[in-house]
């Protein structure tokens, strides 16, 4: 009886012990709302000139990977690790499935088009490796996804990683 007790405890602490080692990360896949890609190196040479430059070919694409939940972005924040940020202020609405693509740049905003501009000229991804964190107003994390140049997925999370 005493081995048995001894052989249930130590199967039930290592389930927990295995519990515990679950990434810190794992937390974000309580939310629909994912980072499904990121054209982070703007096709040609990079100009960040408001007029002429090819900042709005450097985009994010977030979806909506919900079944049945529709998402306003308003107060969504999306960010790198080196702190650049962008903060959605206008009401985006995103169906379950729907996506929108944040470029840089300046243009029309659009629900029909997908898409949501920075105004801001300025490259916000990192053409070698960047981490891109996306914030729900609560401030709680929805999704987290890391890139390199060579294409590969640092986080596991299985999202496409575009590159020009």
């Amino acid at each position: 009886m005493r081995i048995r007790l001894v052989a249930t405890t130590a199967v039930a602490a290592g389930a927990l012990t295995a519990l515990s080692a679950v990434p810190a990360q794992a937390a974000e896949y309580s939310s629909a709302l994912k980072i499904r890609g990121i054209q982070y190196d703007a096709p040609g040479r990079d100009s960040n000139r408001c007029s002429g430059g090819n900042t709005a070919e450097e985009y994010l694409t977030i979806k909506n990977y919900s079944r049945s939940t529709t998402v306003n972005l308003k107060g969504y924040v999306v960010k790198d690790a080196a702190g650049n940020r962008f903060t959605f202020t206008a009401s985006h609405t995103l169906q379950p499935g729907d996506y929108v693509k944040l470029r840089g740049g300046n243009g029309s905003d659009s629900d029909t088009k997908n898409v949501v501009y920075r105004d801001n000229c300025n490259f916000m991804w990192n053409n070698d490796k960047d981490t891109i964190y996306v914030y729900k107003p609560s401030g709680s994390r929805a999704d987290v996804h890391s890139y390199t140049a060579n294409g590969s997925d640092a986080d596991h999370n299985g999202y496409i990683t575009y590159h020009g």
